[in-house]
């Protein structure tokens, strides 16, 4: 993992939120602005601005501001710790669920 698990659970937690999520969705298609990422969510401004706040505290995303506009990007390498943890987790889930079918199959095979 090249990053600390802290950070790790930084971007989950920053995931956390349906809103935030839907932010990410949004920018994952390409970068915009911040009128684009946030139209038609039905919040207000100031909680965009704390929403996408924790987005960039944890590094998912970057905002770029040109004047009076403020563009903002997904820097998808920060969600690759976080998706190897996953992947991590489903292998060994696999794994654990293959051993158990296996141990039912063998007793079924004994009757």
């Amino acid at each position: 993992m090249s990053h600390s698990g802290g950070h790790t659970s930084a971007v989950f937690e920053a995931l956390a939120h349906p809103t935030r999520r839907e932010i990410v969705e949004r920018i994952s298609l390409g970068a915009s602005t911040v009128g684009e990422a946030s139209a038609g969510i039905g919040v207000s401004k100031p909680t965009i601005s704390r929403h996408l706040r924790i987005l960039e505290e944890a590094g998912v995303v970057t905002r770029v501001i040109d004047g009076r506009t403020h563009h903002l990007a997904l820097d998808a390498r920060q969600l690759g710790d976080a998706s190897e943890w996953i992947e991590r987790q489903r292998v060994r889930w696999e794994r654990v669920f293959d051993a158990v079918e296996g141990y039912l199959e063998n007793q079924k095979g004994s009757r």
